[in-house]
């Protein structure tokens, strides 16, 4: 498993963290059931703080993309379709959000943002 921390994109580490995790569980790079990194292996090779990786496990555990299981560790849960999509709903409305909120700076309509979205769809599906 391949983790990157970015000391300088501003991001917390545990967000990092949690985040390549998940999208390595959604996208099958880590297969359902595969063993993780140990908190304290992983703190030690990412030369962070057990606490930090611990909170990134905790997170990913509550959210249903990993188990526990005592002694022996943590592994990738299934890939639930349903927590997949309501992951994917919920990344599509904060993206709507933004243009939402960039189309307000830049005075645009909803109807243009409409145009432009149909223009990009019907290139996208020829």
């Amino acid at each position: 498993m391949d983790i990157y921390i970015d000391n300088r994109s501003g991001i917390p580490i545990y967000t990092q963290i949690y985040t390549q995790i998940k999208d390595q569980i959604i996208s099958g790079a880590v297969s359902e059931d595969e063993p993780l990194p140990s908190i304290r292996s992983l703190a030690k090779d990412l030369r962070i703080s057990v606490i930090t990786t611990k909170r990134a496990y905790e997170e990913l555990e509550r959210e249903g993309y990993l188990y526990t299981v005592a002694g022996k560790g943590c592994f990738a849960a299934g890939r639930n379709s349903d927590l997949i999509r309501e992951d994917n709903l919920r990344k599509i409305e904060a993206d709507m959000e933004e243009i939402r909120s960039l189309a307000s700076v830049c005075s645009l309509s909803k109807e243009e943002i409409l145009e432009m979205w149909n223009t990009i769809w019907e290139d996208t599906n020829l």
